[in-house]
């Protein structure tokens, strides 16, 4: 651990400009010791250096909180002076282990279809071993274990954050489906190991299925997380500064910043599932900005465990999990950190048709979800238009196509062929779901276009 300023560079592809420790190894989490009142003031001295019966030389103490979460590799503390742009290392801790590296933690549940009898629990743990989930009267389920690796991130010819300074070892992703199961109905589940340890047993409840009267569900993008210290922490400084703030958008596109961020989120939407008014929360886009921080992700699971672990957490991909300079993202931005989608992928599987193309439709209740990846070419002959259209594009739309509108048609085409193969007597209600933002989508050329298909 020294210091190293040129990775203020490693921060800012990212889009984050806050002040961090420009330490050689990622600091997960930092403070001034100043956070200590009684340390500028030095209400707490030790004696360093005594001579002829008295102290002769005296420090000053403070003492810092740090919320720590099991991230299963080893950690240390080091004190440095200097501020954060030339920090000089002063002190470091041994390695600090923590008590059991493979234990089973931060499992989350989504549907997997739209029966509401099936639901997918996807966990983390230190231990490559498959494991089970045991739920309902005795069933039981065996995991299947995923991984990834710096080989699997993105990189260009200025290093990525996931590829070089900001990688962190993810551990085994398991994931088992549940079945059997009825809609609408409460169960509870734990997971683990007799050799890993087992989660604690918790209460969760299913969708209810398509063609029911009703679905309650939440929907949220932008959220990221906070630290619970006063820490400060990869990209929760973002919009001029400010602390994160999380995004919310009504069905009119109006857009509300949410102040302090994630925490009042989180606390918001557990207080919802507590009190059983929500069968399921959708999560549209920038789900953890870990941007190629890897650790990141560990404290977003952390942080999403109350409420994931209850209900259907349903997600779809934005820019900072995908976008990355020749990746295959419609966009070049650096905004993934080299993540290029793999760890969203991996922590949130969806019933998409294949790896790296995160769309897919579901039904609950009344409401028919059509989920789509607004960092995926969106032309007429791309994979996205190919699988999830039934039918061509119509000679009259593409005799319209031109270089600046193609996108804006192929979208249109996309959503008239989805939704008219909708059963609008079992689910009338219709909702599109990508991370563009609406504003945007409805200021392009075509508005009315846009509107046509989601009005009618």
């Amino acid at each position: 651990v020294s210091s190293c300023p040129l990775n203020a560079i490693l921060y800012e592809q990212t889009g984050d400009l806050s002040k961090l420790p420009l330490l050689c190894h990622y600091p997960v989490k930092a403070q001034y010791v100043s956070n200590d009142p009684d340390y500028l003031s030095c209400k707490k001295k030790i004696c360093k250096k005594r001579g002829k019966g008295a102290c002769r030389v005296t420090t000053c103490s403070g003492s810092l909180t740090f919320h720590v979460i099991n991230i299963r590799t080893d950690i240390e503390f080091v004190f440095f002076a200097g501020g954060f742009e030339t920090p000089c290392v002063l002190k470091r801790s041994k390695p600090l282990k923590f008590a059991n590296p493979k234990k089973p933690l931060h499992g989350h549940i989504s549907s997997v279809d739209s029966t509401g009898e099936s639901m997918r629990l996807t966990w983390v743990s230190g231990d490559k071993a498959p494991q089970h989930v045991e739920y309902g009267n005795g069933k039981s389920q065996a995991s299947e274990v995923a991984t990834f690796s710096q080989s699997h991130m993105c990189t260009s010819l200025l290093p990525s954050p996931a590829k070089d300074f900001g990688w962190h070892d993810p551990g085994y992703i398991h994931s088992a489906v549940m079945t059997g199961l009825k809609p609408s109905t409460t169960f509870s589940y734990r997971y683990g190991s007799a050799s890993a340890d087992w989660s604690d047993r918790i209460k969760f409840r299913t969708p209810p299925a398509a063609g029911s009267d009703e679905v309650k569900f939440l929907a949220l993008g932008d959220m990221g997380k906070a630290p619970r210290d006063p820490s400060v922490e990869h990209y929760i400084e973002t919009f001029s500064g400010k602390h994160n703030r999380s995004l919310l958008i009504d069905m009119m596109c109006n857009v509300y910043y949410v102040l302090p961020g994630s925490l009042s989120v989180v606390k918001a939407l557990a207080g919802e599932v507590s009190s059983c008014n929500v069968d399921s929360i959708f999560h549209i886009g920038d789900i953890s900005y870990a941007t190629g921080f890897l650790v990141e992700w560990d404290f977003f699971l952390h942080l999403i465990s109350p409420v994931a672990s209850r209900v259907s957490y349903m997600t779809a991909i934005g820019n900072h999990e995908r976008d990355y300079i020749d990746s295959g993202s419609v966009y070049v931005t650096p905004d993934s950190g080299g993540e290029c989608g793999v760890p969203y992928e991996t922590y949130f599987p969806m019933p998409t048709p294949a790896k790296d193309k995160p769309w897919y439709s579901i039904e609950q209740g009344s409401v028919h979800f059509t989920i789509i990846s607004t960092e995926h070419d969106w032309s007429s002959n791309s994979k996205q238009i190919r699988e999830l259209s039934t039918r061509s594009l119509q000679d009259s739309n593409e005799a319209f196509l031109s270089e600046k509108n193609y996108r804006s048609l192929s979208d249109y085409d996309w959503m008239n062929k989805d939704m008219a193969g909708i059963d609008r007597s079992r689910t009338p209600w219709l909702v599109f779901a990508g991370y563009v933002k609406c504003h945007i989508l409805f200021q392009s050329q075509f508005p009315d276009l846009v509107r046509a298909p989601l009005e009618a």
